[in-house]
C-alpha cells in the first residue's frame, strides 16, 4: 500500500472508523513484529514479554488510548515504537519491584555482562530511560532524534521529515546524542560496579 493510502487510512482511523484500525494492524503487523523482537532482543535483564504480547499491548494502547492527530507512516511508527518503550519500561519498573527481594536473581543479575553501548549490546531500559529523560532537560531535540532513530526505526530523511529539520541536523544530533548516551550508561555502569567502601 503507498504512502497516501496509509496516511487515508490512519485518518480514518482518526475520525472512528474502526475498521480502518484493523487494515492497519494488517498492514503494519509484521513490521512492528520485527521491531518488538529488537527491543526484547537488546534488552539487559530478563524480559517475560513475547515480542507477540509486546504488539498485541501496542495495538491495545493504541486503540484504547487518547485519539491521536494521525499525520503519516512515520508518525504511526513513532507513536507505536514510543508505545512499545513505555510498556517495557513498565515491564522492566515491575520486575525490578517484584524482584528486589529476591537474592537468586540479584546474584544472576550481578553475574551478567553490563549495559555498555546502547546500540551494539543488551541494554537496561530503565537506565536508558533515565538518560533519556536527562537528555531530554538538556536538548530536547536529541532526545526526540534517539527516540524516532533508536525506538521509531526511522532513518535520517524520516526523523528530518518528521522533526522539520535538515538531514544534516539530524545526522549532527544524533551523533552527539550516541556519543552522550554511550557516556552516561557507561558511567552508571561503572558507578554501580565500583565496591563500596
Amino acid at each position: 500500500m503507498s504512502s497516501p493510502d496509509f496516511t487515508t487510512l490512519l485518518m480514518a482511523w482518526r475520525d472512528g472508523d474502526h475498521r480502518a484500525a484493523e487494515q492497519i494492524a494488517e498492514l503494519v503487523y509484521t513490521e512492528l513484529h520485527q521491531r518488538a523482537k529488537k527491543y526484547l532482543a537488546q534488552e539487559y535483564g530478563y524480559q517475560t514479554l513475547s515480542a507477540t504480547a509486546l504488539v498485541n499491548e501496542t495495538f491495545a494502547r493504541l486503540l484504547g488510548g487518547a485519539q491521536v492527530e494521525w499525520q503519516c507512516r512515520a508518525h504511526f511508527f513513532v507513536v507505536a515504537s514510543n508505545a512499545m518503550r513505555r510498556i517495557l519500561i513498565d515491564a522492566a519498573r515491575r520486575r525490578r519491584v517484584r524482584n528486589s527481594g529476591n537474592q537468586k536473581w540479584a546474584e544472576e543479575a550481578a553475574a551478567a555482562p553490563p549495559p555498555v553501548n546502547f546500540l551494539n549490546q543488551k541494554v537496561d531500559l530503565l537506565a536508558l530511560d533515565e538518560a533519556l529523560n536527562t537528555l531530554a532537560q538538556i536538548s530536547h531535540r536529541a532526545a526526540q532524534i534517539v527516540e524516532l532513530r533508536y525506538f521509531g526505526g526511522l532513518t535520517e530523511q524520516e526523523t528530518a521529515e518528521v522533526l522539520d529539520i535538515s538531514p544534516a541536523t539530524v545526522k549532527r544530533d544524533w551523533s552527539s546524542a550516541k556519543a552522550w548516551l554511550y557516556g552516561q550508561l557507561n558511567s552508571k555502569t561503572a558507578l554501580e560496579q565500583t565496591p563500596k567502601s
